[in-house]
């Protein structure tokens, strides 16, 4: 593993542990060069997934990439980082699971949607003003106003 720090080719395993989940392993490393220590996390990958976008792009299905979204609808929420990391791990479990290679993204952010609706509100409102291309404050009104009356019923 690449140092982060000196850009060292070998680190040494200081300690191993699964996370809270159990989706990862947890790896504290030193660098063998200029012993700074960091962590990395290894995830099980059971195939090659590839997201298919607008236009018919296609591009490799990145986790990262997915967590980012949903940390940032979530910014200054009180959802704690695991609930965000465990939500990422189940949207890409079922993504694993689906037993298609290709994904459209329009798919990947109605699973979002659906996580996002269950774990807080206003980041499930968040991310439809993107997800859903939202251009007026009466999309946002209209589209609150489903949620509301959804609570209702």
């Amino acid at each position: 593993m690449r140092c982060p720090f000196c850009a060292h080719e070998n680190s040494q395993v200081k300690d191993s542990r699964p996370t809270e989940d159990g989706s990862a392993i947890r790896r504290r490393r030193q660098c063998e060069d200029c012993g700074a220590r960091f962590t990395t996390f290894e995830r099980i990958q059971l195939r090659e997934l590839t997201v298919l976008k607008s236009e018919d792009k296609r591009e490799p299905f990145d986790r990262a990439k997915l967590e980012r979204s949903i940390a940032i609808a979530c910014r200054k929420r009180p959802v704690p980082t695991e609930r965000i990391e465990r939500l990422a791990s189940s949207i890409q479990r079922q993504i694993e699971t689906s037993g298609e290679s290709e994904m459209p993204s329009a798919r990947i952010g109605q699973m979002v949607m659906e996580g996002l609706k269950a774990l807080d509100p206003v980041a499930y409102i968040r991310f439809a003003s993107v997800y859903k291309d939202f251009r007026e404050a009466k999309d946002f009104e209209d589209f609150a106003g489903t949620i509301s009356e959804a609570g209702k019923e």
